[in-house]
């Protein structure tokens, strides 16, 4: 269910501060411009995105559960779908394993540094190698008073590190 304003109705808050295997979950990825690290149009690019969706006739895990991931020039924002074929190029499935750390921060973008901070640690801690950095937000300035305050889910990919594991039993 997405909300009137676009955000997801729900999500998979038992991930908060857990390691969840996303390895061959179907998405539909769309690229999207940025100039450092700021999302040029937005919400433009995630209304296409879902009529891609709606046209290709799929199915969401969680509708309105936008991960999206920065860079310097170009991004992306990606959708968790049901089991589904199709021969879309921007419909793929993650490899396996694809683990990611989720943490479900109670603020918005200006207070995410120290959640980022504490999820960024405990990989390192735990010997393992931080990749790409996915955002997830489940709240807008619309809805966050109803809904409890701003709320971001970070999403943290990694991988098993044999140096940052042997680094942590010395």
């Amino acid at each position: 269910m997405i909300l009137e304003c676009g955000c997801p109705g729900e999500f998979p808050a038992e991930w908060d501060k857990k390691d969840v295997d996303l390895g061959d979950y179907c998405i539909h990825r769309l690229p999207v411009p940025m100039l450092i690290h700021m999302p040029l149009a937005f919400e433009v690019y995630v209304q296409r995105q879902q009529r891609m969706i709606d046209g290709l006739g799929l199915r969401e895990r969680w509708p309105g559960l936008v991960l999206t991931r920065t860079g310097m020039l170009r991004g992306s924002i990606t959708r968790l779908l049901e089991d589904a074929q199709s021969l879309s190029r921007h419909v793929r499935t993650l490899p396996r394993p694809y683990h990611v750390r989720a943490l479900l921060h109670r603020g918005n973008v200006s207070t995410i540094r120290p959640a980022l901070r504490e999820l960024q640690m405990s990989l390192l801690d735990g010997g393992r190698m931080p990749k790409e950095l996915y955002l997830c937000h489940l709240t807008c300035p619309r809805c966050s008073a109803r809904r409890g305050g701003d709320q971001i889910l970070l999403l943290r990919h990694w991988q098993s590190s044999a140096m940052l594991e042997k680094r942590r039993r010395v």
